[in-house]
């Protein structure tokens, strides 16, 4: 028996109304460190055991503790300065980083929190990183002038807290590049800068994106080196899987199965056609299966139950047709290492440098 369809989510959950009061209170310095962050482990904690509960492979915090994910990162590498609100989509709004000198990382980010949510399951809770590209894209630059060099900066500091949170025991570790849709010119660049990010990193590495024109973006995004690329595929119907009867998809693929801007939860019909869609097309020992984006502009309960339908569906599906549930070991796999490339150390250039300002 072959094992696959493994159940996982993006990364973001809900926060409960009474944790988005607190930050709002914390904010306006009225409520001390300590108190919010006892309210962010638990809710940290309660996404834990959701997830547990209804069976879920590999599991996310939820990133209760995060604000905006370009910001939340900004904030703890040197050389930004935090500026004032900006509209992001829709009524959404966050402060925008400003680079005003070289980047750099003095200590980790996210290892404190990812080894709390670790402590409380035996499943693999994924290490959760905000990309290189994405991170200088929402950002202004005032210090570099060189998009490419600002864009390889961030990848290094990105690189250490990758490699930190391996050595903390992180199994999987996702990086999540939305801003890599954004220009399709640029993918030489996301590809280059993920090289820097996932050089040596002995944890299973994946990159998420979403709102783009995947079919244009195929198939030179497979030459990003990342063992999955995980996909919002629900708003497009599964359409850029027929792409890949024409050439194959090399990677493991992150399956979007519910729309996270949606309302609506899906049913478990809808969730198992789209699955049984990828298995015309993908072994199920290269599929996970998770929402399209982050959750967390839903409601909790909202997040839940489409959390439940794609447990339900994949269940299902591995019922009908024979897959096990066995976890991946969570190493690198070829595909990552063969679309490696040499990267580009600090002050050095490199041999196939993209045209970039």
């Amino acid at each position: 028996m072959s094992n696959g369809l493994w159940t996982t989510s993006v990364g973001s959950f809900p926060k409960p109304p009474e944790l988005s009061k607190a930050r709002a209170e914390h904010a306006a310095g009225r409520l001390p460190d300590g108190e919010l962050d006892a309210l962010e482990r638990r809710a940290t904690e309660r996404w834990i055991r959701f997830q547990e509960s209804i069976g879920i492979d590999i599991l996310v915090d939820g990133e209760q503790y995060r604000g905006d994910m370009a910001t939340y990162f900004a904030e703890e590498l040197e050389g930004f300065e935090i500026g004032g609100l900006v509209r992001s989509y829709g009524n959404r709004y966050y402060r925008k980083p400003i680079c005003v000198g070289a980047v750099g990382r003095t200590h980790p980010i996210t290892v404190e929190m990812w080894q709390y949510a670790q402590s409380l399951t035996d499943r693999p809770v994924k290490g959760m990183l905000t990309g290189p590209y994405t991170i200088a894209d929402w950002s202004f630059d005032e210090h570099y002038g060189s998009r490419r060099d600002f864009v390889l900066d961030v990848a290094r500091a990105i690189h250490e807290e990758a490699m930190d949170l391996a050595s903390a025991g992180a199994r999987f570790i996702q990086i999540d590049e939305p801003a890599a849709s954004a220009r399709l010119d640029e993918l030489p660049l996301v590809a280059e800068a993920m090289g820097i990010v996932t050089d040596g990193l002995p944890a299973y590495a994946l990159t998420h994106i979403c709102y783009g024109d995947f079919d244009r973006a195929y198939p030179q995004m497979l030459d990003i080196p990342v063992d999955q690329i995980d996909l919002e595929l629900t708003n497009s119907d599964f359409d850029l899987l027929e792409r890949f009867r024409e050439i194959p998809f090399t990677k493991h693929i992150g399956l979007g199965v519910v729309d996270s801007h949606s309302h609506r939860v899906e049913s478990v019909d809808e969730v198992a056609r789209g699955i049984t869609l990828a298995l015309e097309m993908l072994p199920p020992e290269s599929i996970f299966v998770d929402p399209d984006c982050g959750l967390k502009t839903r409601t909790v309960e909202e997040a839940e139950a489409k959390m439940r339908v794609i447990a339900e569906a994949v269940r299902r599906v591995r019922e009908e047709r024979g897959i096990g549930s066995g976890l991946p070991d969570g190493k690198p796999t070829d595909a990552r290492l063969r679309t490696a490339a040499p990267v580009a150390r600090a002050g050095s250039g490199s041999a196939s440098e993209p045209a970039l300002p």
